[in-house]
């Protein structure tokens, strides 16, 4: 029946994009009206179709006048929301609660949500959010109306949709060009530096992706099979490194972790992913007692130039001091880490592990952190008591060598600022 109803829906959109839609002449504030109170599924669904081809031709102008509009026409209405509040504080009923409801939610969200039934619209409207966060920054009025997208996509891109997929060098070519253009952390230069992750036995890579964009992916993981815990991502990327059987690996690495879609900035899939790669391949691999990330510090660099030190950035010791200062000690005025990676991982019960210089002699690496990696561990029976503990009390997980580590910058700061 499911199927069926696709394909009905599938006629009458067809039907309706090439006929009516081509005659509908009105503004598209006009069109947003009518498909907020559309009462009909199939109109409705021919006007949601007319409003998301219009925009896909709009140029940004075109489209910050229509975020405007969300922004502005379909926002909410406080006296109306105020007489709701009092009429449910009132009497407390089922149909005070159910008209303050629809009264607390802006007809926006209705709205998105309507443009969401025309076929293939999810996709859209991610693109759309990717376009609101890039036109609406520092704009008040337009981060209100993200909210509204965050809102719904929190909905429906939860874990529960999410189909984690494997990807290998016999996945079909379409999704490994996107895996090229989304790596965001360690470039792939070519068609052959992508086998050299995905074909030998000792590389994994895994991704997400909801029903709505089978062809999307969400979010990717790399990860090396190593024997013992890595200091230098050149190394585990190296062209002549020396394959590793599956077998005989005691580590996983997840050495990359990139999101795909823009639109989809702030909707968390990072903890879900690394959690599930690493339940799947302990339970395939027995062997693997090591779950660990190798990570940029992406802040530091930033951070220590602020900082009253000169540093030597070949003093490899010097520079591991204080980075981990930094990782466990330098915070945001909310109180969380510094460093955004470092929160990520933090968040997800993660604990600060080892910290390597000359891990990453690439130009980025050692713009964003001279060069400096860390080590997280997902040591699977503690990362819900790390990540209650961070999330109750700041409170880092952190190795012993790091605390030294960290001991040592702060002793070194309070000399120089005494």
């Amino acid at each position: 029946m499911s199927l069926f109803a696709d394909l009905l829906s599938n006629v009458f959109d067809n039907r309706y994009r090439f006929g009516l839609a081509r005659q509908d002449g009105r503004k598209t504030e006009d069109l947003t009206a009518a498909l907020v109170g559309a009462t009909g599924e199939v109109t409705g669904q021919a006007v949601a179709r007319q409003i998301i081809d219009r925009y896909a031709g709009w140029d940004d102008d075109e489209k910050l006048g229509f975020f405007r509009h969300l922004a502005t026409d379909l926002d909410l209405d406080p006296a109306a929301v105020r007489a709701a509040l009092d009429a449910y504080a009132a009497h407390s009923d089922k149909a005070s609660y159910r008209a303050f409801a629809a009264a607390a939610e802006p007809p926006r969200q209705e709205l998105v949500r309507r443009l969401n039934q025309v076929p293939g619209a999810t996709r859209q409207l991610v693109r759309m959010r990717a376009d609101l966060l890039r036109l609406g920054r520092g704009d008040d009025a337009l981060m209100a109306l993200d909210l509204d997208f965050r809102h719904l996509f929190a909905s429906w891109f939860n874990r529960g949709f999410l189909v984690l997929r494997p990807i290998s060098w016999e996945s079909p070519a379409h999704i490994l060009e996107k895996i090229i253009a989304y790596e965001a952390v360690h470039a792939i230069h070519s068609w052959d530096d992508l086998r050299r992750r995905l074909q030998p036995e000792d590389r994994r890579c895994f991704a997400f992706f909801h029903p709505a964009m089978p062809d999307e992916p969400l979010i990717f993981v790399e990860v090396a099979l190593t024997k013992g815990v890595p200091g230098s991502v050149q190394g585990l990327l190296a062209e002549a490194r020396d394959i590793l059987s599956a077998e005989q690996a005691n580590t996983a690495v997840f050495y990359s972790i990139s999101n795909c879609q823009a639109g989809l900035a702030g909707i968390s899939f990072g903890n879900s992913l690394i959690k599930q790669v690493a339940a799947d391949l302990s339970s395939a691999l027995p062997g693997l007692k090591t779950f660990v990330t190798l990570s940029p510090i992406p802040g530091f660099a930033r951070w220590l130039d602020a900082q009253p030190v000169t540093v030597d950035t070949s003093d490899d010791l010097k520079l591991r001091q204080l980075a981990a200062y930094y990782l466990t000690r330098a915070k945001r005025p909310n109180g969380l880490p510094d460093d955004p990676v470092a929160r990520f991982h933090l968040g997800n019960g993660a604990q600060v592990h080892a910290l390597h210089a000359q891990a990453d002699t690439a130009p980025n690496g050692l713009k964003q952190s001279h060069g400096v990696m860390v080590n997280y561990l997902y040591d699977l029976s503690r990362v819900s008591q790390n990540h209650e503990k961070f999330a109750a009390a700041g409170e880092i997980a952190t190795a012993s060598e790091v605390r030294s580590l960290a001991s040592a910058a702060e002793t070194a700061l309070k000399e120089i600022t005494s």
